[in-house]
């Protein structure tokens, strides 16, 4: 079964749980809520991790970022994040460009 771009950009829409930054190590941390993280993590820098794996392109277009997502996999909580098995082919297959889309911001349920 071969995977789709676009199955690909929904899969990373699915990704679970929210990134931020903590200010004092310049490290992000990954947690399954927003009130779980410290005072060490502004909260202007918590964003859903599906939002996370995107980075602002050319105008209106959007790239999906394999280093970002390789940092979610080094988790290794797979299940947690909802790092389903399109995101893996995706990273594994580095010799592809990265997808680029235009998307609209996802805001978690």
């Amino acid at each position: 079964m071969s995977i789709t771009s676009a199955q690909i950009c929904q899969a990373a829409d699915q990704l679970q749980g929210f990134v931020g930054l903590n200010a004092k190590t310049g490290q992000y941390l990954l947690r399954f809520s927003e009130d779980s993280f410290g005072l060490d993590v502004p909260a202007e820098t918590i964003t859903p991790t599906c939002e996370y794996v995107w980075h602002a392109d050319e105008g209106e277009l959007m790239r999906l970022d394999r280093q970002r997502l390789a940092w979610l996999q080094e988790q290794r909580i797979d299940d947690r994040v909802n790092l389903s098995e399109p995101l893996r082919v995706y990273l594994r297959r580095s010799d592809l460009p990265e997808i680029r889309a235009e998307r609209r911001r996802v805001t978690p349920a």
